[in-house]
């Protein structure tokens, strides 16, 4: 069994000034970002690489039509790709990093071999991704009315790098999606069957982190994060390595339906469906692994195991509240759509679930979240 890999070398540098000059970005280059990110960070450093704005050509979650029509713009062929971003940014970059990318839809179906095609640096602003350091991007795949990840390892970036300062500016909502997030994915990579004890040390640590700063939060407000940022960028990172060697599960593969179908961001999406799949698990197994991770959470909030995750749950609903799925617009018909979707197009994440569910039982869970 494979114990841990780490795929990127990792740099971590407190300014973007002192990340350009080391990674000596300019001609060659082709960054990858959004305006308000490159404005007041790089901008002034007078680069001379090629830029290209995310924004400009949609907004909310990745899709294939995004990445196509940025495609379109590409001028020449750029010979190393600098993803500077959040989720968006970074899953959109992965693609471009490939020597062909398209057609999207033949990449997901293995019609087209993929192949590295140019260097890929990722620089995360938000402290939840995690995808600076994994081989997954996630898109929506609008005339398949779905969101699928792809996990090749052409995906892996050469340098993934830390650069607390972008994260000054992260609005408080973005700070509260990424961030649970990455709680997400350090506590579905810790339930993996594919978890090894290195992988868990990882998990654990993003779950000690995030909790901690999520309590600093509820008792001295939302400005109490900023301090902190730095230490949950470093959670988001763990949590991407553990997740990047583990796997997630059925929270995110329940979450991408939600997310495809009412544009809902990924870490709300994700909150929505948390801990309705974990009280799931606990009805079918109560002992083992997540009998560790509840007495681990229990002692980091100050609860009991018995009500642990309406305890945690109450903590998450003052980062940000949590609303029930018809609120977002969900339809009882959709109930059994996502079922399905989820059946049919997600059993690279549901392979890691803690214990197997069925199509009855995403059902039941969709159905007591609505």
């Amino acid at each position: 069994m494979q114990e841990l890999m780490i795929r990127p070398t990792i740099y971590h540098y407190a300014t973007c000034k002192e990340f350009a000059a080391a990674m000596n970005i300019g001609k060659g280059d082709l960054m990858i970002t959004n305006q308000y990110i490159y404005d007041p960070y790089f901008a002034p450093l007078h680069l001379e690489c090629d830029v290209l704005f995310q924004e400009k050509y949609g907004s909310g979650e990745p899709s294939d039509e995004m990445a196509e029509a940025m495609h379109r713009d590409l001028q020449g062929s750029p010979k190393r790709i600098i993803a500077v971003g959040g989720g968006t940014i970074i899953d959109l970059s992965k693609f471009f990093s490939l020597k062909t990318m398209l057609p999207i839809g033949d990449l997901y179906d293995g019609k087209i071999k993929p192949e590295r095609g140019r260097d890929l640096v990722i620089v995360p602003t938000t402290c939840g991704t995690g995808s600076e350091v994994t081989n997954v991007a996630v898109l929506a795949l609008v005339s398949r009315h779905t969101k699928k990840g792809l996990a090749i390892d052409e995906f892996y970036a050469q340098q993934a790098v830390l650069v607390p300062e972008l994260l000054k500016t992260l609005p408080y909502k973005v700070f509260a999606t990424s961030s649970i997030d990455a709680l997400v994915h350090a506590v579905e990579s810790a339930l993996s069957p594919k978890a090894s004890e290195t992988t868990k040390m990882f998990s654990y640590k993003a779950i000690e982190k995030i909790l901690q700063g999520y309590i600093q939060i509820r008792d001295n407000g939302p400005e109490a994060r900023i301090p902190l940022l730095a230490d949950f960028l470093m959670a988001s990172n763990y949590a991407g390595i553990a997740f990047g060697n583990a796997g997630c599960a059925a929270v995110h593969a329940m979450s991408y339906p939600l997310g495809a179908k009412y544009h809902v961001a990924h870490g709300e999406s994700n909150y929505a469906m948390f801990t309705g799949v974990m009280k799931n698990y606990m009805e079918i197994k109560s002992d083992g692994e997540i009998a560790v991770l509840n007495a681990y959470i229990a002692d980091l909030i100050g609860c009991s195991t018995d009500n642990v995750y309406d305890s945690l749950e109450s903590l998450l609903n003052v980062v940000l509240p949590k609303k029930p799925l018809h609120e977002y617009g969900v339809t009882e018909q959709d109930l059994k759509d996502f079922t399905d979707s989820v059946v049919q197009n997600q059993k690279r994440l549901t392979d890691n679930n803690f214990v197997p569910l069925d199509a009855a039982r995403y059902y039941k869970i969709y159905k007591e979240l609505y």
